[in-house]
């Protein structure tokens, strides 16, 4: 156990930004998952700009790499832009 005040907040401050992070990323995958299954393209047009944004702000906090982001959000527009 950390012996100091402030390794012991440090300690506290990790685990909510831990939290904080899963929850985002998890949200953000879900996202770029429901945009993949979207049959609509009408309805995979209007998702895109919300998913597009999520990414953007993943790769800003360094929760994922911006060519990362970059390749999903390419993919992604590739795929709608294939939609019928």
């Amino acid at each position: 156990m950390a012996n100091h005040k402030s390794s012991i907040k440090r300690i506290r401050q990790t685990e909510t930004k831990n939290l904080q992070n899963r929850y985002f990323a998890r949200t953000a995958r879900n996202a770029v998952r429901n945009l993949r299954a979207e049959k609509d393209k009408d309805a995979a047009v209007k998702l895109y700009p919300s998913v597009s944004s999520m990414l953007d702000k993943l790769a800003k906090k360094n929760l994922i790499h911006k060519n990362k982001a970059a390749n999903l959000k390419s993919s992604l527009s590739k795929m709608i832009n294939k939609m019928a």
